[in-house]
């Protein structure tokens, strides 16, 4: 009889502990649990400049230290980062979005800076970054949501061309739910010498870019491609809709072909994602591959391409007409804006 209450009790203390391990794993779950799995935010940023304020020796960036040209002191570096820092979290709402391409950042320790010392610090972002050897020291980065994105490939390709140093297409190969994708973050040769006297360093980025994309589809022609970056060409240019070969026009998408998402503003004050001398650019471009267009898997949403130009990112153009981005210089003058590019994003589901 002892013996029956003995064991009686102990099938109470273990009923007990099952529910109290079931009840703590329910509450783990709904803290830790994404509302919507099945969707993914993506964005692309050229954040203009993100240095840090000490010198590096072995690239130009004098000018942004604070005995510089410009005067970069710490005080502007950490008003910089928290701009960066709105930016991103106006585009995700609650949370950032899952996927974040960055250019134009310097190093490492800038990335850390964004995602350790300001709010981006209370949620788990990762970080894919390589050096490259642009002459400035800038380079492409990609931050990831831990939580729901899985790094599984990195790798800088590096662009080779005479006459010129620039920064490498970082790829990387991520884990999304049950479909895997294929990232490439761009950041190709900038316009600063004119456009025809630079568009051959495009023309070989873009050839690059073409035979990594192609490798891919040879090996897997329902492989999932998703480009994103700066390109320093519009859509229409010959680097991207000859070259690169996106296509713009979407009808019945092939799998083995890239669509350019891009959707240039026809009407209303914001016509780009930069502006110069009075014309806006779409130089900032999300492009992917045809199955991605498609109704199963993981697929583009249906509002697709945005540009994001809430009125914090604008100011009025003084010297033409409208708004043009808040940029943090004028110049040599500091004004203490976001960036010269704005923000672009995309939405995709899993179906």
């Amino acid at each position: 009889m002892k013996e029956k209450k003995i064991k009686i009790l102990f099938m109470r203390i273990f009923i007990v502990s099952v529910f109290v391990v079931l009840f703590s794993f329910t509450l783990y779950a709904r803290e830790n649990f994404n509302e919507d799995d099945s969707t993914y935010l993506v964005m692309f940023y050229n954040v203009e400049n993100l240095f840090d304020y000490t010198d590096d020796s072995l690239t130009a960036d004098e000018d942004f230290t604070p005995a510089g040209d410009l005067h970069w002191t710490a005080k502007r570096y950490y008003k910089k980062l928290d701009n960066v820092y709105k930016v991103i979290t106006n585009i995700g709402g609650w949370n950032p979005p899952d996927i974040i391409g960055l250019c134009e950042i310097e190093n490492r320790k800038v990335l850390q800076d964004l995602i350790y010392e300001t709010p981006l610090s209370k949620f788990e972002l990762g970080i894919i970054h390589e050096d490259s050897p642009d002459r400035r020291g800038i380079d492409v980065a990609l931050l990831y949501n831990k939580r729901t994105i899985i790094p599984v490939q990195i790798k800088s390709l590096r662009l080779k061309h005479p006459g010129f140093l620039t920064r490498d297409i970082l790829y990387v190969k991520l884990l999304m739910g049950n479909d895997s994708c294929h990232i490439f973050v761009n950041h190709w040769p900038s316009r600063s010498s004119g456009q025809l006297e630079t568009e051959a360093g495009r023309f070989a980025a873009a050839k690059l870019l073409r035979y990594h994309t192609d490798s891919l589809f040879n090996h897997n022609p329902s492989v999932r491609i998703l480009i994103m970056g700066d390109f320093n060409d519009d859509p229409g240019d010959e680097s991207l809709s000859s070259v690169l070969n996106a296509k713009m026009t979407i009808v019945k998408p092939f799998t083995e072909r890239l669509y350019n998402m891009t959707v240039i503003p026809t009407s209303g004050m914001i016509r780009g994602t930069l502006k110069y001398q009075g014309k806006w650019n779409s130089f900032d471009q999300i492009i992917v591959s045809g199955n991605m267009i498609q109704e199963e898997g993981l697929t583009v949403s249906e509002e697709g391409y945005t540009i994001l130009h809430n009125i914090f990112l604008l100011q009025k153009d003084e010297t033409y007409t409208g708004f043009k981005p808040f940029r943090t210089y004028n110049g040599y003058r500091y004004i203490g804006g976001y960036s010269d590019h704005l923000p672009v994003f995309i939405r995709m589901n899993t179906k």
